[in-house]
């Protein structure tokens, strides 16, 4: 499944029906006055929020949408038939811009959430309507309300308790891989990731989504490599885990690049809380993990965990640090471990 995070599409709700000019022709009934029925309702343009969807994929290929008009009135009192709702699905985590990209219009944030973003208009009186004791025979009428359009911009932000981030080949696709099910592609080569993955990790009876986003690099924010327009899947994550290159050149430069991004993209994730892993424990011995430590926490790192996504070891210990920033019951856990990505299953986590 290609996986796309922003579309702009066009909406129209549905232009009300025109009320009725008639009047009764019927044998033997005399002065039969006018019978014009109201014109129908336009439809609605209203989005939703539905389970199952993690991508906007689908508004590459369909960007036009029009809610039907309303039926005419007609003779003998007949009101023409309303039309129905255009109900546009879009998955959780989807915010609605203007076309300017500057008011946020709706953020569906749950499942089965509904937004009207545009109202259908109101059909017109037909002329049986307009009788009154002086005015017998009314040939006046009302053509319906106009319709209402727009263009609006959808990104998605998903939805995630965790965020994992870090420079490319810092580990971060091999470590999903372990403590998930998820099947990430691992590469000895920058940007094996290009579009974020969701994964499902169980640990101690708990379980929390975690989403890893392509890696970061120097200039990101100023559109350098892939740029930064994917830390907007991590801006929802109650904790960020920093995940750096043991072999790398320098641990310390690697997480001062990586804050410094941060900072540049704002909107509240330099502030988020994060936890920094030290990754690719096996190809390295005690004393230079001891050293990169030290070095780490004299950058500013609170706490530094070495792990190795390869084997394992001491990934317990950081999802132990994870779960202390998570709530006692994530979104995860309510709606029973369910949650859709492209060829990704949840699953317990173990070391190999």
């Amino acid at each position: 499944m290609h996986f796309l995070d922003q579309a702009k599409i066009y909406l129209r709700s549905g232009q009300g029906g025109p009320g009725a000019v008639s009047f009764r022709r019927e044998k033997y009934v005399e002065y039969g006055g006018p019978d014009g029925g109201n014109g129908g309702r336009g439809g609605d343009v209203v989005f939703e929020a539905v389970h199952g969807l993690n991508t906007l994929i689908d508004f590459r290929y369909a960007q036009h949408f029009k809610a039907a008009r309303g039926g005419h009135g007609m003779g003998k009192d007949r009101t023409g038939v309303s039309a129905p709702d255009l109900v546009i699905e879009v998955p959780v985590g989807t915010q609605v811009f203007d076309e300017e990209r500057e008011e946020l219009l709706a953020d569906f944030t749950e499942v089965g959430q509904r937004v009207v973003m545009l109202e259908g208009g109101m059909g017109g009186r037909g002329n049986a309507s307009y009788k009154t004791s002086t005015n017998r025979a009314p040939r006046q009428h009302q053509p319906g309300e106009p319709a209402q359009e727009m263009w609006v911009w959808l990104r998605l932000k998903l939805l995630a308790d965790v965020g994992l981030l870090g420079l490319p080949n810092a580990g971060k696709s091999t470590f999903i891989n372990q403590v998930s099910n998820a099947r990430a592609k691992v590469g000895h080569y920058a940007f094996t990731t290009l579009v974020p993955k969701l994964g499902v990790v169980h640990h101690k009876g708990r379980e929390f989504v975690l989403a890893d986003i392509p890696g970061l690099i120097e200039g990101a924010a100023d559109g350098a490599g892939i740029g930064d327009r994917f830390l907007g899947h991590i801006e929802r994550c109650r904790v960020l885990i920093h995940l750096i290159d043991i072999a790398g050149t320098d641990p310390a430069e690697a997480m001062r690049i990586v804050e410094a991004e941060l900072e540049a993209y704002g909107d509240g994730l330099e502030d988020k809380p994060r936890l920094v892993a030290l990754n690719k424990l096996d190809l390295a011995d005690a004393e230079l993990v001891e050293g990169f430590s030290a070095e780490l926490k004299a950058a500013g790192a609170d706490e530094v965990f070495p792990i190795s996504g390869a084997t394992g070891a001491g990934i317990g210990a950081l999802l132990d640090a994870v779960l202390a920033y998570l709530p006692e019951r994530t979104a995860t856990e309510t709606r029973g471990g369910e949650v859709e990505e492209a060829g990704e299953d949840s699953a317990d986590w173990s070391p190999i």
